[in-house]
Order: C-alpha cells, then sequence, then structure tokens
C-alpha cells in the first residue's frame, strides 16, 4: 500500500512555484563583503525556509551591471535549486504610469505563465511605485494569473524580514467578506428606509440601485407611477452616497411640472440683475446649487424643450449660461431623474428631446406600484404607523381585528392604490388622527375603506378605459350598436359605460362585481357580486366575455 502512495505522488506533476518581479534598485543594491548585511528583498526570496523559489523571473533596468551580477550569484548561492531569468525592461522615464504599464504589458503577454502548472507569486516589494501599482493591476485584471507575494524589512538583523502572501480573491477571506456583506445589507436597508419588504423583485432592483449608485456618477432615471416613492429613493441615494464621500454638495430637488414659462429657465439656470423686468437681483439657480452634489428632477418630461437643450448641455459639459449672461458658469452636478410618464411615448409625440432621453436613459429604473407588490403592505403600514406615533408624539397600534380587516381590504384586488404610497400614507394618517386613544379599532378601519373606495371610484369615473368619456360610450356603442345605445335614457348610458369601463380593466368577472358592489357588500353576510353583475349584463344583452373580447 506504501508502495501505491509513492508511486501516485511521483506521478503527479508538482506545480512550480514562479516569482515575478521588478530587481529593487535601491533595496538590491549593495556590494562588498558588507553587503551581506543589508536587507536585500530579492536575496532573500531565496533565504526563507518557507517559501520555495523554484524560477524567478527578474526584470532588470540593464543586464551588464556588476553589482546585479553579484545580486544573482548570491541569490544563486543561497538558493541553487532557484532558477534566474532576466528581462531587460528599457524605460525612459520609470514613474510615467503609461510607459510602464504599457512595456509591463507586452513583457507580460509574451511571457505566457500557465496556471495549470505555475504557482505564480508576483513580488511587489521592489520597484518604483508605478511598477508596484502596474503589477497590481495586471494581476487583479488576470494578466498574471496569479497572487501578490509582500515582503517586509527584518525587525532585527536576521537579514530575512517577513513575508505574505495577498489573493486578490477578496471572497477567500472570510471577515472582509463578512465586512462587504454587512456594509452591503445596510446600504440596502438604509435605500428601503428600514423597511423590510419582502416583494422579491423590488429587492432585486433595489440590489441593482445601490449597486450602481455607488460605482457611477452617470444620470439615474427613476420610473414608476405617481406615489411609487421616486422622491424618497432619490433622497435615499444622495445620502447614501455623502455618507460614501462620492459627493460632497448639496441635495437639491425641484418639481418641474412646477416650472412654467420664462420662470423655468431662470429657476434652473439663474439669472443676472436686470436679464428681464423685475430681475433686481441675481439669482444662482439649482443648478449652480448642486455644484459639487445631487440634482433631482422630478417629473423631467414636463420640462419645456428649450429648458431641454439647455440641460442636456450643462450634463454633457458641466456648463451653461444663465439668463442675460454673456459668460458660461460651470457646476459639476451629478444628476437623478424622476418621471411618471413615458418618456419615450413623449418623444414620439415631439415633447420631449430623443438625444436629451438618450443622455439620461443610461441607468433606468421603473419602481413599481403597491398594487404590484401587496406583500409589502404590511410591512409599509407598520412603518407609515411607526412615522405618525414619531409625528404626533404618542403611541400609535391597531388592534388585532383593526389590522386583519384593513390587510385584507389593502390587499384585495379591488384595492387599486391609485396613490400608491401617498394613498397608505395618507390612510395611516386619517386613521391615526382619529383613533380613540391612540389605538385603531375596526370602526375606524371600516371608516377609512369607505374612504378609499369613494376616492378610487372617483378616479376610475373620471377615467374610463379610453381616457375620457367619449371613449367609453364609444366603447358601449360599438358593444350594443348605435340604435340599441341611442335608445338608452342619459341616466342608464353613464350607468352602464361605467359598468363596461370596469369590466374592460378587471381581469375576472369576480374582480369587476367586487369593485362594482364594494359598498353594499360590506353591508351584507353574503356576497355573489359575478353573479349580480351578471344579472345586470344580461338586461342589457352583454356579457363579461363579450366585453373582454371586444378589447382584446
Amino acid at each position: 500500500m506504501a508502495k501505491d502512495r509513492q508511486r501516485d505522488d511521483s506521478e503527479a506533476p508538482a506545480r512550480e512555484v514562479v516569482a515575478f518581479g521588478f530587481v529593487g534598485t535601491q533595496l538590491d543594491r549593495a556590494e562588498g563583503p558588507q553587503r551581506w548585511e543589508r536587507w536585500r528583498p530579492t536575496v532573500a526570496l531565496g533565504m526563507h525556509e518557507d517559501l520555495r523559489v523554484d524560477r524567478l523571473e527578474l526584470i532588470v533596468p540593464s543586464s551588464d551591471d556588476a553589482w546585479l551580477s553579484q545580486l544573482i550569484e548570491d541569490l544563486e548561492a543561497v538558493s541553487p535549486e532557484t532558477t534566474v531569468r532576466c528581462h531587460v525592461l528599457d524605460l525612459r522615464d520609470p514613474w510615467d504610469f503609461e510607459e510602464v504599464f504599457t512595456a509591463l504589458l507586452d513583457l507580460v503577454l509574451g511571457l505566457d505563465f500557465q496556471p495549470e502548472s505555475d504557482d505564480l507569486l508576483v513580488h511587489i516589494t521592489t520597484g518604483t511605485h508605478v511598477a508596484q501599482i502596474c503589477l497590481f493591476l495586471l494581476t487583479e485584471a488576470g494578466y498574471l494569473p496569479g497572487r501578490l507575494l509582500q515582503q517586509a524589512p527584518p525587525r532585527r538583523k536576521d537579514r530575512l524580514g517577513s513575508w505574505n502572501v495577498i489573493d486578490l480573491d477578496l471572497s477567500r477571506y472570510d471577515r472582509m467578506a463578512t465586512r462587504f456583506e454587512r456594509e452591503t445589507d445596510e446600504a440596502l436597508d438604509f435605500l428601503k428606509a428600514g423597511i423590510a419588504t419582502r416583494n422579491g423583485a423590488f429587492n432585486r432592483l433595489i440590489e441593482r440601485i445601490e449597486f450602481v449608485a455607488s460605482r457611477s456618477r452617470d444620470p439615474i432615471l427613476l420610473a414608476g407611477p405617481t406615489g411609487a416613492g421616486k422622491s424618497r429613493l432619490a433622497r435615499r441615494i444622495y445620502e447614501l452616497r455623502h455618507g460614501r464621500k462620492l459627493v460632497a454638495g448639496r441635495f437639491v430637488e425641484v418639481n418641474c411640472a412646477t416650472l412654467r414659462g420664462d420662470a423655468a429657465m431662470s429657476a434652473l439656470f439663474g439669472h443676472v440683475a436686470g436679464a428681464f423686468t423685475g430681475a433686481v437681483k441675481a439669482r444662482e439657480g439649482l443648478l449652480r446649487a448642486a455644484d459639487g452634489g445631487v440634482l433631482f428632477l422630478d417629473e423631467i418630461g414636463e420640462l419645456g424643450t428649450d429648458e431641454q437643450a439647455m440641460l442636456l448641455r450643462a450634463i454633457e459639459e458641466k456648463r451653461f449660461l444663465p439668463v442675460g449672461a454673456d459668460r458660461e458658469v460651470e457646476s459639476n452636478f451629478q444628476l437623478l431623474a424622476g418621471s411618471n410618464r413615458d418618456l419615450r411615448a413623449r418623444v414620439r409625440e415631439g415633447a420631449f428631446r430623443a438625444d436629451l432621453l438618450a443622455r439620461i436613459d443610461l441607468w433606468t429604473f421603473t419602481l413599481p406600484g403597491l398594487r404590484d407588490r401587496v406583500e409589502d403592505v404590511e410591512p409599509n403600514l407598520d412603518f407609515e404607523l411607526a412615522q405618525r406615533a414619531a409625528t404626533m408624539g404618542r403611541q400609535i397600534s391597531m388592534n388585532r381585528e383593526a389590522r386583519e380587516r384593513f390587510l385584507t381590504f389593502a390587499c384585495a384586488p379591488e384595492a387599486t392604490w391609485n396613490g400608491n404610497f401617498r394613498d397608505l400614507g395618507g390612510s395611516v394618517t386619517r386613521m391615526s388622527t382619529l383613533a380613540p386613544r391612540g389605538r385603531i379599532d375596526l370602526p375606524t378601519v371600516e371608516e377609512e375603506i369607505a374612504c378609499l373606495e369613494r376616492a378610487w371610484l372617483g378616479a376610475e369615473g373620471s377615467q374610463p378605459a379610453g381616457g375620457d368619456v367619449s371613449a367609453g360610450e364609444n366603447l358601449l356603442r360599438d358593444l350594443l350598436g348605435t340604435e340599441a345605445f341611442d335608445a338608452l335614457d342619459r341616466f342608464d348610458r353613464v350607468q352602464l359605460v361605467d359598468v363596461v369601463t370596469v369590466c374592460q380593466r378587471a381581469a375576472s368577472l369576480s374582480e369587476a362585481g367586487r369593485r362594482l358592489f364594494a359598498a353594499s357588500r360590506r353591508r351584507r353576510k353574503t356576497a355573489n357580486d359575478a353573479d349580480r353583475l351578471r344579472k345586470y349584463l344580461l338586461r342589457h344583452d352583454l356579457s363579461f366575455e363579450q366585453i373582454k373580447r371586444h378589447s382584446e
């Protein structure tokens, strides 16, 4: 058995330990008998009992220096098993980063190290700081497929010092990996305002935003419906960057929908005194105020075309012309933009510049609405309750029955949450204000549900499927035919338009029934809304399936 094990060991090819690095023109240079009293890193490579070097690929400035020949002889004397190969690298300026990196890369590509058979140690103790940085970068990029070897001078007169191997695969270092994971988790938690969100797609989106926000200065576009949390997330992105020393300036926010006419130019780009009637004093403008910081332009799609043109130049060149000025000013700001509108559709309509969209669309993240994140209703409810308690200065809670009723309603298909998290925040504010002794009970919840349903029904009634009343009427006319449509009384016509519109937007007959009879169904112990709606449609010779087919 011992023979078999010995045979197996002899058959397995041993990996050759190869060291690669610069000779130290200062640290390694020594002559005369006193040279053995001096620490020479290259000679020390062959003197460590616990470090085997089979081959040394040594980068030298010249091959005929006497001290260099002596250095190689001394290395061979202390480590006869080490083969030394010299490579002359003739540099005009060893402190020129571009020259050193280019020459070193050419040399490395010609050596063709073999990771399968070579255990490569990249020696970074010697050489100029520029050379050491270049060796690090080439190792990190994989051109030198090995680990870094660092030596330290002796603390006592042992001539050896110490050595350490550094693996750039940071995942191998448990403490470092744990620290990075903790830092990332804290950043994600910060971006989510400490809310333990459960929606997988949203959590992955936040992870990507954190990754990009920490590494890129390019514009970021936050898309999504009104109330999805774009403004809050933009401020959190700024605070994350500011905490990591990536920006030093202010966070400047403006809703572009509030900028109109000549005032928009002045608000964004500033003006000089006397630029127009009423311009008594000069105005800095929002872009100047965000110099060194972050500018958040919410609802950027509402900007006029002239402002868009100036903004594009300011993003690309960091320069712009204030209103009435004859000299440009500079502002090195980072841009975050928000929009609840389809900017590509705005481009097709001629209302938004295609070149500006191309510039701000490099990193686009679409935030989902609350109805697409029903798993997150409960943690956001708890967050809003805590916020209200802090604002009102008293404890706010919900009894179990009230909480279950509210969550059942909030997560149901008929809960449209048109205003998304703004609706939820407003709802919690109302319930907290009306809560007897700070405890939200079932009657308070029922009152709030009725309030939300009235608001959402009003929003749906004002915006039928086609976007206005005439579109709903056209849909009904197509379904019934012109003669039957004209025979309807106005009262019946308005009611039927609303019913058909809700059916068109609902996923099923049951969902449409729940929406249409939400108020009355709470007064009954049992409800068959689908059957009730089916019978109503039959009175007009219509069916849910017919309406859905017409909508396809």
